[in-house]
């Protein structure tokens, strides 16, 4: 497939005084999978919304497979799916029921409806699952089934709205696992996520918004390179000796030292490979062990850093929008 699934240009949207998008651009390509990156509050959910035309914009233009999502709202509906923050499926019927539920929703017959279900359920390894209440399933479980519920109708675009939130690393790997199978079988999808590992897992490319705008766009390739073509990271062998090897660290790679919520990790930017061993010569003169020691690309969380002034993990307590 070739050619644009969303188009977005100028898009703005206030809720009273706030402004919480501030002249949205974007363009996602079909079939392929984009992250919106960023922390609560940044406008992620907000952009998802008026995307799958549950909001309408205050400015700008949306276009869906080319059709506009204001005047054309029906039609893009008819071609999407979405799945938000949290499983919006009834806890007290059993899966089997609720997908038959939406099916029946979305137009099929009851004996459609109950065919489409079970199919759903197979493809999703919930088939002996099906039969429970929704209720007792796991957190894993019930984001796969909503998710199938999505699909009852396969969509040409799918909105994934941070869907690995509090899922355990388990849960959150089989959930990348069908999103790669939805891509691969030429469904485009918008993934937000906070995660920088998702992002940095399922994502062709990525745009990062902060604020209300997008302060960079690309694979994820491009934007570690935009920030350093090098990052030593070190994992100390006693965390009270991390204040005294960012200084060593700043003296010899003259730049500042970026820690980590692992009380023992910090990382530095270098460019120059002779520079990072001369750096861990000057931590064993200091008297300081390192248990690991590493010179690559900076990771997504220093990107976001970089762009933003914060890693990602500390803003994941604001207020989302």
């Amino acid at each position: 497939m070739t050619g644009l699934a969303i188009e977005v240009q100028g898009l703005r949207k206030s809720f009273g005084s706030a402004e919480v998008l501030r002249g949205i651009d974007l363009k996602v390509e079909r079939g392929r999978v984009y992250a919106i990156l960023g922390p609560n509050g940044a406008g992620k959910t907000t952009l998802v919304s008026i995307l799958s035309t549950l909001l309408r914009p205050d400015a700008g233009s949306v276009r869906i497979f080319g059709l506009d999502a204001v005047r054309d709202a029906g039609a893009v509906r008819s071609r999407i799916g979405l799945t938000g923050q949290f499983a919006a499926v009834d806890e007290g019927m059993s899966g089997r029921d609720n997908l038959t539920l939406f099916g029946r929703l979305t137009g099929y017959s009851v004996r459609e409806a109950r065919k489409r279900a079970d199919e759903l359920l197979e493809a999703f390894g919930l088939t002996e699952a099906g039969k429970r209440p929704a209720g007792k399933y796991s957190g894993g479980m019930r984001r796969r089934l909503d998710i199938a519920a999505a699909m009852l109708v396969t969509p040409d675009l799918l909105f994934l709205d941070e869907p690995t939130t509090g899922l355990d690393p388990r849960s959150r790997s089989e959930v990348w696992d069908i999103v790669r199978a939805l891509a691969a079988r030429g469904t485009t999808v918008l993934l937000t996520t906070q995660y920088l590992e998702e992002a940095d897992q399922l994502a062709d490319r990525l745009a990062v918004i902060d604020g209300g705008t997008v302060i960079a766009e690309g694979t994820s390739g491009e934007l570690k390179a935009s920030v350093g073509s090098g990052t030593v990271s070190i994992r100390l062998a006693s965390p009270e000796q991390r204040e005294t090897a960012g200084r060593v660290l700043r003296q010899a790679l003259n730049a500042e030292a970026r820690l980590h919520s692992d009380p023992a990790a910090l990382s530095v930017p270098a460019a120059d490979p002779l520079l990072a061993a001369n750096a861990l010569t000057e931590l064993a003169r200091a008297g300081i062990a390192t248990t690991q020691f590493s010179l690559g690309q900076p990771s997504l969380d220093e990107v976001f850093l970089a762009l933003t002034g914060h890693h990602a993990e500390e803003a994941k307590g604001a207020e989302g929008i």
